[in-house]
């Protein structure tokens, strides 16, 4: 497995992991023996050593799920972890919006340690930025804690550039995470030029557009109830089938490489900066072998430009998220 480095220090797989879908939003969780062994089996046998989760993720259960099955190769790995949602630290009552108190931190973060079953975060993330509470205090927490040896990098997901710059010049973010793929460009136009200049990594989420790019979906679909996706309008099958021109564009490329369309969509973020390092998230053995695949896949110049050529045609519909969830984001 190839590496990349996310700020100044910390190196990981040049694709990690995202645990999420395992215990919540995409459905009922998975079984937790089976998730347990491809979590092992990612770093075991593919080389994974970033895996990201976080508090909200059940609550409690995906960190519970991670923390069992990381412990025996606790010191080869990196865990990635959030606070930031008002959840009850010991009985995960989700009490609505979002907290970062500084004492709030302190706590979530005491609980985290536990189901983690380690005495350090390698990389802890401000799960949504606090309006109430001014990010040079949170940056402050996260130093305190920094200092006493429980975390070691501070990172934020879905901040604005300013909000960035103003926690990073209190304690220095090694990594941003926010949505970024094919399906969802926003972070080009200002967040990636900041990061650069301030040699910040990232992490983007849902680089495979929630399912969407593997080329597996398409207007009749039918998502389990509970699916997060039933919620979010670019999902809604009218939109699903205005935005498969951008799964044609991949298909198209994959067929010519002996690629599948995921695999593409992957190579194409890795090639954007080498400090991007995507987490796409499965439930199954043979799709984290194939999302994996990407690392390995190169893209010439002139596959990236046909790429850019070709998808700055497509008008995509739908919002990437729903109204009240987009409301939290970009602050």
């Amino acid at each position: 497995m190839k590496t990349r480095k996310l700020g100044h220090t910390l190196e990981v797989s040049a694709i990690g992991l995202g645990c999420m879908s395992m215990s919540a939003l995409y459905g009922p969780p998975a079984d937790e023996n089976a998730m347990i062994e491809l979590i092992r089996s990612a770093h075991d046998e593919q080389g994974v050593t970033l895996f990201d989760t976080a508090e909200s993720y059940g609550p409690f259960t995906n960190e519970r799920l991670l923390g069992e099955a990381l412990q025996p190769i606790r010191d080869k790995v990196v865990i990635a972890t959030k606070f930031g949602f008002d959840i009850d630290p010991q009985t995960g009552e989700r009490r609505g919006g979002t907290n970062s108190r500084p004492d709030h931190i302190r706590l979530a973060v005491e609980a985290s340690l536990k189901r983690l079953r380690t005495d350090n975060i390698d990389l802890l993330y401000q799960h949504r930025v606090d309006p109430n509470v001014p990010i040079e205090d949170v940056a402050g927490a996260v130093k305190d804690l920094i200092s006493e040896g429980k975390v070691k990098h501070f990172g934020l997901s879905e901040a604005s550039v300013q909000t960035i710059r103003r926690a990073h010049a209190v304690q220095p973010v090694t990594a941003v995470q926010s949505e970024y793929s094919l399906f969802w460009r926003g972070p080009e136009l200002e967040l990636l030029p900041a990061l650069e200049e301030l040699n910040i990594g990232f992490v983007p989420f849902s680089p495979l557009g929630a399912g969407f790019l593997t080329g597996n979906i398409d207007e009749n679909t039918q998502f389990d109830a509970s699916d997060f996706r039933n919620h979010v309008p670019r999902f809604s099958p009218e939109s699903r089938k205005t935005n498969l021109a951008l799964v044609y564009v991949l298909k198209t490329l994959a067929s010519s490489k002996g690629a599948t369309p995921a695999q593409i969509a992957l190579a194409w973020l890795l090639a954007q900066k080498p400090w991007i390092v995507p987490i796409p998230g499965t439930t199954k053995a043979d799709r984290l072998e194939e999302n994996l695949g990407a690392v390995d896949l190169e893209l010439t110049a002139e596959d990236l430009s046909v790429i850019h050529e070709q998808v700055s045609s497509i008008q995509l519909t739908g919002e990437r998220l729903p109204e009240a969830a987009l409301k939290m984001t970009n602050l």
